[in-house]
C-alpha cells in the first residue's frame, strides 16, 4: 500500500470515496433524507475544490497495489478547524475507511500521518469530533490515548446530533 496527498486532479474520486465510506457508515443510523441533504451539500464538487485549495487542510489517500483507494484523512490547521478554541492544535476531520478494507489497520496509518503532520507543523495538540454512538471510533481514539474533552452538535440535515471531542497532547 501506498499514501497519496491530494491536489485538485483527485477531485472526482475525493467525492466518490467521501459519499461512500459516509454512507456506508451512517446510513443505518439516519433518514434517507437527512442523508441525500448532508452528502449533498457536504461533499458537492465545488466545496471539495475549495477544501482542497485551502492551505490548511490537508488530504490523503491510502491506496492498495493496484492503486484502489482504501480510505483516507482529512486533517485542518489554524482557521479552517471545525471548532474554535484549539490553538496551536491539528484537527483530524476525517479518517474514512472503504468497508471493503476495514479491520486492517488503515486508521492506525492514517493516524500516523496525521501525527507527522502535526509534528511537522509545530503544533501541539491532535483533536477531533466522534459522533456520541460510533462506538469503534470512541474505542480506536481512547486506545491511542485521546480524552474526552466536550461536545458539539453536528447536524445531518434536519437532525441535530451531538459530537464527542476528543484531544491527545503529543
Amino acid at each position: 500500500m501506498h499514501i497519496k496527498e491530494l491536489d485538485l486532479t483527485d477531485l472526482d474520486a475525493l467525492q466518490k470515496v467521501s459519499v461512500e465510506t459516509f454512507y456506508d457508515t451512517f446510513a443505518a443510523q439516519n433518514t434517507k433524507q437527512n442523508m441525500e441533504d448532508y452528502l449533498e451539500s457536504s461533499y458537492k464538487l465545488e466545496k471539495l475544490t475549495e477544501e482542497l485549495e485551502n492551505e490548511n487542510s490537508f488530504f490523503y489517500f491510502v491506496l492498495n497495489d493496484n492503486d484502489e483507494i482504501m480510505g483516507y484523512l482529512k486533517l485542518n490547521v489554524n482557521d479552517v478547524q471545525s471548532e474554535d478554541g484549539f490553538e496551536n492544535a491539528l484537527e483530524i476531520e476525517r479518517i474514512y475507511i472503504c468497508k471493503a478494507f476495514q479491520k486492517q489497520g488503515l486508521g492506525k496509518i492514517l493516524y500516523d500521518i496525521a501525527i507527522a503532520k502535526a509534528t511537522q507543523l509545530g503544533k501541539q495538540r491532535i483533536w477531533l469530533g466522534v459522533w456520541e454512538f460510533n462506538q469503534n471510533a470512541k474505542a480506536f481514539y481512547q486506545h491511542l490515548g485521546f480524552k474526552f474533552v466536550g461536545s458539539h452538535t453536528f447536524n445531518m440535515g434536519d437532525d441535530p446530533q451531538t459530537d464527542l471531542i476528543m484531544v491527545k497532547d503529543i
